[in-house]
């Protein structure tokens, strides 16, 4: 059976590259390597992940073998700058990313907090700023802070990547009224990033109209995360399709769905004279 995809008149656009898939994948803590390549062939995500330094964190052979299985699956790589803590550190892993990787595009964490894995958002604008004019295609990893998320925009990035939890949580949205807000007054592409542990979450932001989202841990540790890939890319597709739909608006009160034919006659019958 033909799996179903994006239709080609919605594709997601990102600093002016068109994407066929609404849902990018990380490749870190699956099962195995073949796991993660099964997974990410069912969903066929727009981008996957990498991080440049899990990669020097690996064997030269283990490193040269994880870029080869990529290559083979044949989805295109976005770097990121994980477990960044300062903006020379950042700097430093976007630009060795690019030469490793090939490619300008990058996923900007700049971390602040060890605990929560919240982005330095005191910095962010100020790293942001300095890698777009380097020549990058930034996406940056941001909280759901409008002001923050604004800032980013005017500095250049063409999409910002708000979470919906602290990463590795799958707790799902835990600010609907500021995602909603967000989404309702930024005109740009919104990929939610982090906190999605089930399908259902995904279907929701996509739902309130976000653009994309990325997620990694739901499914590289579900029991069986070829299945979840397939279930995410299901529900981000479904979440999409109910957006352009335009859902009813919430009623205060019941609202008949079918019409009652002869209420009179049916009246009588049922309290007879």
């Amino acid at each position: 059976m033909t799996q179903p995809h994006t239709p080609p008149t919605d594709p997601l656009i990102l600093y002016g590259e068109v994407f066929a898939s609404r849902l990018m994948l990380g490749t870190s803590r699956y099962p195995s390597p073949r796991v993660m390549q099964n997974a990410l062939a069912i969903a066929q995500p727009a981008m996957v992940t990498a991080s440049l330094r899990r990669q020097g964190a690996v064997s030269a052979e283990a490193s040269n073998g994880f870029w080869e299985l990529l290559k083979e699956v044949g989805i295109p790589v976005l770097p990121n700058t994980a477990g960044c803590h300062s903006r020379q550190e950042v700097i430093t892993t976007a630009q060795m990313a690019r030469e490793v990787f090939a490619t300008p595009w990058i996923k900007l964490e700049l971390i602040g907090d060890d605990y929560t894995l919240q982005p330095d958002t005191l910095q962010l604008v100020e790293v942001a700023d300095h890698l777009i004019k380097d020549g990058f295609k930034v996406l940056p990893y941001c909280t759901e802070d409008l002001v923050l998320c604004r800032r980013l925009v005017d500095v250049g990035c063409q999409a910002v990547m708000p979470w919906a939890a602290p990463i590795g949580t799958g707790k799902g949205p835990i600010n609907p009224y500021a995602m909603r807000v967000l989404r309702e007054r930024l005109d740009v592409p919104l990929i939610v990033d982090a906190g999605l542990g089930l399908p259902s979450h995904a279907c929701q932001v996509m739902e309130w109209g976000y653009d994309a989202v990325l997620l990694n841990t739901a499914v590289a540790l579900a029991t069986d995360p070829v299945a979840m890939a397939d279930a995410f890319a299901s529900a981000v597709r479904a979440g999409r399709s109910a957006f352009l739909s335009g859902a009813m608006r919430e009623q205060e009160s019941a609202q008949p769905s079918t019409p009652v034919l002869g209420t009179p006659f049916w009246h009588q019958a049922h309290n007879p004279c």
